[in-house]
């Protein structure tokens, strides 16, 4: 189960509509998460580390990234994250 990862440029962000999607704030602290279904990502602000059973994954402003159903893993927030997400 891996985490997928893009770079999106402004344009492609505008066309799915990221701006329009609920925004979630993180302060810093480390804690497990179990996503019992999809969710896409933008993060607008913030780094943090997340950790799976296959992969460890830097997270900062810019990234889109999907988080597969039925994925572990846990987050280690460095810097407060703010980001736009949708759940499918």
């Amino acid at each position: 189960m891996k985490i997928e990862v893009d770079r999106p440029d402004n344009d492609e962000l505008k066309e799915i509509g990221v701006e329009t999607w609920p925004l979630s704030e993180h302060g810093e602290e480390k804690f497990e998460w179990f996503y019992d279904r999809t969710e896409r990502c933008y993060i607008v602000s913030g780094e943090a580390t997340v950790v799976t059973e296959f992969e460890t994954l830097a997270i900062k402003p810019g990234d889109f990234i999907t988080f597969p159903a039925g994925l572990e893993c846990i987050w280690d927030i460095d810097y407060a994250i703010r980001k736009h997400y949708m759940i499918e």
